[in-house]
């Protein structure tokens, strides 16, 4: 029972749990391999495994040169950024546009709301058809999309044109998947607490159009890159082949002999290194293949199932979903609080309150992921080199303090109209919460179910439910009961949410053997 965690006596290895410097932690189909003949990496992380092993084959994004990879994420990372900052882009001029509309401000709330609707919805078909004819089409169709709906966006005349074009934007947001999580994250959360200290400038100097505008030149650039310098990343790696060896017998069989020679099958990683290489035109075809035989529907009901069957990823969803949301209530409240009295913002000033959040989110990525890896070493050592994904918890205690301070601040600081100073920082603290929660809620579940990442992803994103439900009423409620109410109450679901990770801390690795042990969950969450 180490630092709390019940051990499992039912399985001798469970899923998740690993050993330092060990080939035991390996995935099941690389045990029967020598450590010798498995691929390494280079330089001075030569003596570390690689996982998944790379073929031989020169079309294996594995094998791509580095500069290929870093080129292909940033270009994938800077279309979240601009996904990131769509959404909320409006925010510090609510007041303004809702005027220019001729509507109220939680109508134009609520159009936001509707917004992140599709996304919700529209994730759940997205994945499956990624994970069966690839990522490439997706993000082709998805970025093409968002261009087109930001010129309508810019040149739609009347309300009902325009929540239009943002319901059909949400369709196209699947494309935010990107290869690495912790930059994906790192840029999609500058892209949402970012939008607003530049989109105010912009509605107030030019129009709230031009915020489609530029979105449109940015995502037209986004599309140009897509199409001719995004290959298909995905691909399917050869099973290891058998080999029969000779090996001398040991005295084990009686009958052989000492000197006889006895049969040794061995797996060996597979070659294909005799495949032609892709060309340039090759590479850049929308659809490439199939990538998986499994049917369409039962990829989508994997996220479902791992909801309901899977705690650590209904707590991710409940922790990652509750702290974005109430973000996301940060960029539609404050365009209304800092304009009003006493703050008496102007519309380019409310924008520049997330200036705040945009810095310590930065500091907060920076940060958080080596200090949560330096966490679980020093972890893995005191419990003799035996690493458990619970490790990654221990930072929820960051995460509980600063979001803690960020919503009830916010509440106090707005209700007893301090200087702005004191809203703005909160504000940026309870972003900053987020930035340390991301790498708790990913790096936990992806370490203790790594192959069925995209499925716990899609399930953990189910929270634009919970923010479309919030979004659609949270302005009319700011204005019944005032911000300190509003955001004691959340405050507290926050507090509330973040204590369940005490239970899963105790009982995170008896549920991971349970999950093992079931056969149903086996055999549905594993590709036909």
């Amino acid at each position: 029972m180490p630092f709390g965690i019940i051990d499992c006596k039912r399985l001798e290895v469970v899923p998740g749990t690993a050993w330092m410097n060990d080939q035991a932690d390996l995935p099941q189909e690389l045990h029967a391999i020598p450590a010798e003949r498995l691929k390494h990496g280079s330089g001075k992380h030569s003596h570390i495994i690689l996982v998944p092993q790379p073929s031989d084959s020169p079309n294996d994004p594995l094998n791509w040169p580095l500069w290929k990879k870093d080129m292909i994420l940033l270009i994938v990372s800077l279309s979240a950024a601009v996904v990131g900052a769509y959404g909320p882009m409006l925010g510090p001029g609510f007041v303004p546009v809702s005027k220019e509309l001729g509507i109220s401000i939680n109508t134009l709330s609520q159009s936001t709301a509707w917004l992140i609707l599709t996304i919700g919805l529209c994730v759940f078909f997205a994945n499956p058809v990624a994970k069966i004819y690839g990522k490439r089409p997706v993000y082709i169709v998805s970025i093409c999309l968002l261009f087109a709906v930001s010129i309508w966006g810019a040149v739609a005349k009347s309300y009902s044109s325009f929540l239009a074009s943002r319901i059909v934007g949400g369709f196209d947001f699947v494309h935010q998947r990107a290869t690495r999580i912790a930059v994906w994250n790192l840029f999609l959360l500058c892209g949402i607490a970012g939008a607003s200290f530049i989109s105010g400038y912009i509605i107030e100097n030019l129009g709230y159009q031009w915020t489609f505008g530029i979105c449109a030149v940015l995502f037209g650039i986004s599309m140009f890159l897509t199409i001719f310098l995004v290959p298909e990343t995905s691909y399917v790696r050869p099973t290891p082949d058998l080999s029969t060896l000779p090996e001398k017998s040991h005295g084990d069989d009686e009958e052989l002999g000492k000197d006889s020679e006895a049969l040794h099958i061995e797996q060996l990683p597979p070659s294909n290194a005799d495949d032609p290489k892709t060309t340039y035109l090759q590479s850049i075809r929308p659809l490439s293949g199939r990538y998986s035989e499994a049917p369409l529907l039962k990829i989508m009901a994997r996220p479902f199932v791992m909801f309901f069957c899977y705690p650590a990823v209904l707590w991710a969803f409940l922790i990652y979903g509750t702290t974005l949301t109430w973000i996301v209530v940060f960029s539609v409240v404050n365009g209304v609080i800092f304009v009003e009295a006493p703050y008496n913002f102007s519309v380019a000033q409310a924008g520049l309150t997330s200036l705040s959040p945009f810095i310590l989110t930065i500091i907060a990525e920076a940060v958080s992921g080596p200090l949560n890896d330096w966490i679980c070493l020093k972890l893995t050592r005191r419990n003799y080199g035996v690493y458990e994904p619970e490790f990654r918890l221990v930072l929820m205690i960051v995460v509980a303090i600063l979001g803690g301070v960020g919503f009830f601040g916010f509440g106090l600081t707005v209700h007893y109209q301090t200087h702005w100073s004191g809203p703005v920082l909160t504000y940026g603290l309870a972003n900053m919460a987020l930035g340390f929660a991301g790498v708790c809620v990913f790096g936990y579940v992806l370490d203790s179910y790594p192959k069925l990442a995209e499925e716990a992803f899609v399930a953990i994103n189910a929270r634009n439910f919970l923010t479309f439900g919030l979004t659609y009423f949270v302005n009319d409620w700011l204005a019944e009961d005032g911000a300190l109410e509003v955001f004691c109450v959340l405050g507290g679901c926050f507090l509330g949410v973040t204590l369940l990770t005490i239970p899963l801390w105790i009982f995170g690795k008896k549920i991971r053997s349970k999950i093992a042990r079931n056969r149903f969950l086996r055999q549905f969450m594993t590709d036909l």
